[in-house]
């Protein structure tokens, strides 16, 4: 595989600093919006929807132990996939999870100036969010300042980091304690507990904000390559970050549906996100803690913000990541040489983060097409851990997930689950784009780069079937499609197509991927690190 000169990044990051970024990027706008929002769809059961969503991401998050730990590298996200797969398939996770990272990071900022608004008159225009053109140039400055700090060494990133997740945990935790005291028995039966059916806790899942309040894995990932030690603090960081998130997110799920006044469920939990937009804020509003309220809506402007922060940083070192694979601008391939930091990749993440706050969106407005691309973004991760333990049995694997014939296999279904549930609407042109870039990386690599693909179409074919498959299902079945497959057949019709997808994934892994390349230069770091300790010693 071509790759790029290699550049290597100052390894500084310590277990507390990834674990705070972990639980720091899964905490940031979806504590402070999704819980009405689930709850509309799904009634009390919602609180069961965070459970799912929690396991799903623990399912994935022991994936990512065992890649990172084997090949800690910078944007492992995107190099995963490219060891397994090849070229071709590195390209396609590059592009979507940048489309992800960047959008996530303007979904931060647009939920910081919605709860802003509560304070600051004219940054929001009407009651879907949508802000004043004072808002939108609140946004671009904070985008500006995020820019400016992720061009500062990673430590100076991690030390801000760090404190602004120290405080977002603080208030939650408040807000558990108080409003536990006004928590009504009532509340969980006197409507039903699942009013609209299971399969509405399907859909709070996927596009309700549960799996987008979830997904903070990968900025774990994505600086594998700046942490210490990071054969032990990535599997321990990823999976002490995904207990915290969710026993926090089901605790605040139970208060907030407990602690509803029950005039405001005179017709049932379907008008509950009407009723509580800023749902823990007005909730307090509402039950006279103005201020517990004060506290949300601070927090509600550091939190998302701090994640926004971080999502920049993974962005730009994805970027970076895959610029060094040979399939992207090998411009972007370069470290800034006073901090280390991959500045022109910040550059183009702060444009893109730009773009997507042009249309002056909402934070509904975004969250699906978010949501849907990030899961898109961890999909494939499960197969190239299978096709590496098949195809590199060797690869030293300090952190070894066991049942891995289980394990892979079970995740890969539950995220093509959690992208089915996003319904026909986002999915019909999501997945259609992805297509459409298959097909032209193909024909640029061919015709400009003279590069033959043959090997790259024989090892990524099932990914083409998989996404075509997909649409099909999506628009045969009960999420926004014809419903001609109905429910809950469409759900075991596609788990089993993403079991025989993964099957076949796992046996076609790529025949050149210059994996042995990259585990002589992993093993000569460890071998330095241990020199440098003994010489510390």
């Amino acid at each position: 595989m071509q790759q790029s000169q290699e550049v290597s990044f100052k390894r500084s990051l310590s277990l507390v600093d990834l674990t705070l970024l972990g639980f720091g990027s899964m905490f940031g706008s979806g504590w402070l919006f999704a819980a009405s929002h689930v709850a509309a769809l799904a009634g009390p059961a919602s609180i069961f929807s965070w459970l799912a969503g929690g396991v799903a991401v623990f399912f994935l998050g022991l994936v990512y132990c065992e890649l990172s730990a084997a090949l800690p590298k910078a944007g492992g996200i995107v190099r995963y996939p490219a060891y397994a797969h090849g070229p071709l398939l590195g390209s396609l996770l590059g592009f979507i999870t940048v489309i992800a990272y960047s959008s996530l990071t303007s979904v931060e900022i647009v939920a910081a100036r919605q709860y802003a608004g509560s304070w600051i008159p004219g940054l929001t225009r009407n009651v879907a969010g949508d802000p004043t053109l004072l808002g939108w140039f609140v946004q671009f400055a904070a985008l500006c300042f995020m820019a400016k700090l992720n061009m500062s060494t990673v430590k100076t990133f991690a030390v801000f980091n760090n404190i602004i997740t120290i405080f977002k945990f603080v208030v939650p935790t408040l807000v558990i304690v108080c409003l536990f005291m006004y928590v009504r028995g009532d509340n969980f039966h006197s409507h039903g507990f699942a009013p609209h059916g299971w399969q509405s806790l399907e859909t709070a899942i996927s596009t309700g904000g549960i799996i987008f309040a979830y997904l903070g894995l990968t900025p774990i990932v994505a600086v594998a390559g700046e942490a210490k030690d990071p054969q032990r603090t990535i599997p321990l960081a990823l999976i002490l970050s995904v207990v915290m998130a969710a026993l926090v997110y089901v605790l605040l799920q139970f208060v907030f549906v407990g602690s509803v006044p029950p005039d405001l469920l005179t017709n049932g939990w379907s008008g509950v996100n009407r009723s509580l937009s800023l749902p823990f804020h007005d909730l307090a509003v509402m039950l006279g803690l103005g201020w517990l309220a004060s506290c949300v809506v601070l927090d509600a402007i550091i939190s998302p913000s701090g994640t926004g922060n971080i999502y920049m940083g993974s962005c730009s070192r994805v970027l970076f990541a895959w610029a060094q694979t040979g399939t992207f601008s090998s411009w972007f391939a370069k470290l800034d040489p006073k901090t280390n930091s991959p500045r022109r990749a910040v550059m183009l993440t702060f444009g893109l983060s730009v773009f997507w706050m042009l249309p002056f969106p909402s934070w509904d407005a975004l969250i699906g097409v978010v949501s849907s691309a990030l899961v898109m973004s961890y999909t494939f991760t499960p197969v190239a851990a299978g096709a590496l333990r098949r195809s590199n049995p060797e690869l030293a694997r300090p952190f070894q997930v066991p049942f891995m014939g289980f394990v892979g296999p079970v995740a890969f279904i539950v995220a093509t689950l959690i992208i089915f549930w996003s319904g026909w609407t986002i999915l019909s042109w999501l997945l259609s784009l992805q297509l459409v870039f298959i097909a032209g990386s193909v024909l640029v690599r061919h015709f400009v780069q003279k590069i033959d693909c043959r090997e790259d179409l024989r090892s990524c074919g099932w990914v083409i079937a998989y996404f075509a498959g997909l649409l099909v299902f999506s628009r045969l079945g009960s999420f926004e499609g014809i419903a001609l497959i109905p429910h809950p057949v469409d759900d075991v019709a596609v788990a089993l197509f993403a079991w025989a997808i993964y099957a076949i994934g796992i046996r076609t892994s790529h025949r050149d991927t210059g994996l042995a390349d990259e585990e002589e230069v992993i093993l000569h770091a460890q071998a330095d690190a241990v020199r440098a300790t003994i010489g510390a010693r």
